[in-house]
This record gives structure tokens, C-alpha cells and sequence, in this order.
């Protein structure tokens, strides 16, 4: 009987199987950030028990607050600052040359095909997009993470989604996943591993692949993968190549090594769903649940206050080119405010190279430093009491961006049409 790429990989990092169900993994990426990561480092101080497994191995960021908005943020940040120097963390990405940290650590290069990964952070399942088993985690595991390099699970059980057919103008991978969320529901994969496949897939760009399992967990599943191919090898190759660290000599040995990590031909499955891609409209959010989905085409209308561009699932450069594509060139309407957070330093750098910022601004925009500030109603964006945000981000949870706030989940094109509009609508209106 075959096995998953998820069962490949657990194979490949147990390293004790206690209770039988549970199995003690070796990791490959413990990344941390300021929000979460304070509270297992004092905690391991309090125990006498300052220590790191591999510095190497060990990656933080400040993104949530960035920069601080006020002195216990910025004790935060101070806390994580300390601990990566006290212990020679070098993957370490501070203000001004930060992102978010779904973002930034790919950009890196810091996930490969096959690896394990936990952070302090729901969306860590954003790197399985790379064939990784990624996975968020609480400050206990984190703290074992940290110090010792293992984690344990159960070994979860696969959900294969099947995305056939072909993607129409004017829908995104944000679109998509919107679709997988209302198709299976919040708690459809709860425990799993949901794998992407399908040509929709395979047509996709790492980036796109990437917002599709930063999604996975609001389905309830414990991490996203993808098929690790030749697209993936074209985003990794700079830092495992012969000019990066040497890892494969020629790309077909990289390719042979990824294909070792797909799941089997006669693999079992928990389930599979098979999702007709062909005729999917754009769609956004409603309500407070990332599965009350309705294409927007049943949304015009719906007026909204802020416009929110940015964020782990969608602040890249590809998304910043999409929004751009339908800004260029017009203003947003009076009643709204546009904001843009490029994910990361280097995109933001990029998007100035390529006129994007210019595009942003002259649309009436605000473009900020990156950060997490505004998805999770900390900084950047919070809404007021009754407002409504049209948003790229991942979670329409009540009072996610702002105590009585409601957001609308939608991509950056159709974020960017609704900016303009200021009323829900899609590109395709303009």
C-alpha cells in the first residue's frame, strides 16, 4: 500500500514512537516571532533551561507589531532581540529588513521539500506549499522546539482536494481556496492534512501555492502540501543550487529528490474532494466564518469603509501586480481608505522597481512598512465599531480587525475593483 507525502515525511523525522499514535518528530525550521515566541523564551529562562537546539536551524522575525506601537510591544521585541543574540541566531530579520514571517522565511529559502516546521503560529501550514509538513503550534511545543529540536504529533490522516480544470480571468488562488473553505466547511479537515492537486495546481505559482496553504488551517487542517515540481525548483534553485549552498549539483538531480516526496500513485486517502474550477467566480467572505462564502457577483453593493492589501496570504509581489493591474490608472472613491502592506522588505523593494508604489499612491493608498499589524487588529488598520474591510487577509472572525469591526476575505484584484467602486464588486466590473 502506498503512503502519503505526509507519511513519507514523518518517516523520515521519527524519532520515537511513545504512545504509538503519537510520534516524536525531528524538525528542521523552528521559526519564531515577537507575539508568541517572548512567552516560551521566559519561560524556559524561568526553568533554568536558556538554550537553543541549532542556531542554524532557528529563525525569528519582528512582524506582528512592526514597528512597536507601544512599550509592551516593544518589550516583545526587545525579549526576542536578546535571545537571538544571546544564542548566535543569524536568520534573524529585524526592522527594515523584515516581512511577514509566512512570507519572508520562503523568500529566504529557509523551507525545502521533505522538511518539518513549527512555529508559534496558525499559519505555519503556509510552507507545506513547498511539499513541507508545516505545522502551528502552542508555547509548550514550541519550548520543547526550541530547546530540543523535536515535536510530537499524531500522525494525521490526508484529505486529497482535487482542483481540476482551469482558473478564468479575474480568479485568483485566493478565490480558490475560498472555495475549498465553503466546500468542505471550518472543521472539514480538522486534524488532516489537506493535499492540493489538480491542474489548477500545477499552472500555479509558488506565491499562489502558498496562499492556498496558509488557508488550509481555516478548514481546520493541521498544515497544507503541495506536490513538490519543477516550480518549486525554480524558486529554490538560487539557494540550493551550485551558487547557493550546494545541495544538488543539476536541477534534474533536484527533481528526482522532490519526486521523493510525492505521495504514492496507490496512496490512501482520509477522502478526496473534486473541485471543477472551470466556471469558479470571484468570491469573498460574509458573515463571521471563513466558509459563509458567496461569489461577488451576489455581493455588489455591499459598501464597505477600508480596503486592506497585504498580509502572509497575500502580500507578495504577485499580489501587489494584480491589485496594481486594476488601479492603474484610476482613483479609489472618497469614502474608502486603501492601505497596502508589502509582505516583506524585498517586495516592497520590488513593487517600487516596478512602478507598483507609484500605482498605489496616485490611486489614493496608503503604502506601510510591512507588518501583521492591521489581519489581527493590532496596528495599521484597525477598525472602528461597524466599519467594514474589504481585506486580503485570512480570518473574517468577529472583531479579527477591530472590536465590531466586519471584514470581507477577497483577493487583491477584486479587494483593489472594490477600493475604487467603494461598493463589493469584482475586476471583472471595471
Amino acid at each position: 500500500m502506498g503512503k502519503t507525502a505526509a507519511a513519507k515525511i514523518f518517516d523520515a523525522h521519527v524519532v520515537d514512537r511513545p504512545f504509538g499514535e503519537n510520534w516524536v518528530l525531528r524538525l528542521d525550521r523552528v521559526f519564531c516571532h515577537e507575539i508568541t515566541t517572548p512567552i516560551a523564551i521566559t519561560d524556559l529562562i524561568a526553568k533554568g533551561l536558556d538554550q537553543v537546539f541549532d542556531a542554524d536551524k532557528v529563525k525569528a522575525v519582528i512582524d506582528h507589531v512592526s514597528p512597536a506601537k507601544d512599550s509592551k510591544t516593544a518589550e516583545q521585541g526587545k525579549i526576542l532581540r536578546d535571545w537571538v543574540k544571546r544564542h548566535g541566531i543569524g536568520g534573524f530579520f529585524d526592522i527594515g529588513r523584515n516581512g511577514v514571517c509566512h512570507a519572508i522565511f520562503p523568500e529566504k529559502g529557509f523551507v525545502c521539500p521533505g522538511y518539518t516546521v513549527i512555529m508559534g503560529d496558525s499559519h505555519t501550514c503556509t510552507h507545506g506549499a513547498f511539499g513541507a509538513f508545516a505545522a502551528g503550534v502552542g508555547t509548550t511545543d514550541l519550548e520543547v522546539g526550541i530547546l530540543k529540536g523535536v515535536c510530537a504529533f499524531k500522525q494525521p490522516e490526508t484529505l486529497r482536494i482535487n482542483l481540476n480544470g482551469a482558473l478564468r480571468r479575474g480568479v485568483f488562488a485566493k478565490d480558490v481556496i475560498l472555495k475549498v473553505i465553503a466546500t468542505i466547511g471550518v472543521a472539514g479537515a480538522t486534524g488532516m492534512v489537506i493535499e492540493f492537486r489538480g491542474a489548477v495546481v500545477e499552472a500555479m505559482s509558488m506565491e499562489s501555492r502558498m496562499t492556498l496553504c496558509n488557508m488550509a488551517v481555516e478548514a481546520g487542517a493541521t498544515s497544507g502540501l503541495c506536490m513538490p515540481d519543477k516550480t518549486t525548483l525554480d524558486y529554490l534553485w538560487r539557494f540550493i543550487g551550485p551558487d547557493g549552498d550546494g545541495s544538488y549539483a543539476t536541477k534534474e538531480a533536484a527533481l528526482k529528490d522532490f519526486a521523493t516526496w510525492h505521495s504514492d500513485a496507490d496512496a490512501v486517502y482520509a477522502a478526496t474532494v473534486d473541485i471543477d474550477c472551470d466556471s469558479l467566480e470571484p468570491c469573498a467572505t460574509v458573515g463571521y466564518k471563513p466558509d459563509q462564502v458567496k461569489a461577488i457577483s451576489e455581493l455588489r453593493g455591499v459598501r464597505v469603509d477600508q480596503v486592506y492589501i497585504g498580509s502572509c496570504t497575500n502580500g507578495r509581489i504577485e499580489d501587489l501586480r494584480e491589485a496594481a493591474t486594476v488601479l492603474r490608472g484610476r482613483r479609489i472613491a472618497e469614502s474608502v481608505r486603501g492601505i497596502v502592506s508589502p509582505a516583506t522588505t524585498d517586495v516592497y523593494a520590488q513593487a517600487l522597481k516596478e512602478g507598483l508604489i507609484a500605482v498605489f499612491l496616485d490611486a489614493g493608498f496608503c503604502v506601510t512598512n510591512p507588518t501583521c499589524g492591521a489581519c489581527l487588529g493590532m496596528s495599521n488598520g484597525v477598525l472602528a465599531d461597524g466599519e467594514v474591510c474589504a481585506s486580503t487577509t485570512n480570518r473574517n472572525f468577529y472583531g479579527r480587525m477591530g472590536k465590531g469591526g466586519m471584514v470581507h476575505l477577497m483577493s487583491p484584484a477584486s479587494a483593489a475593483a472594490t477600493a475604487v467602486a467603494g461598493t463589493i464588486v469584482s475586476p471583472e466590473n471595471l
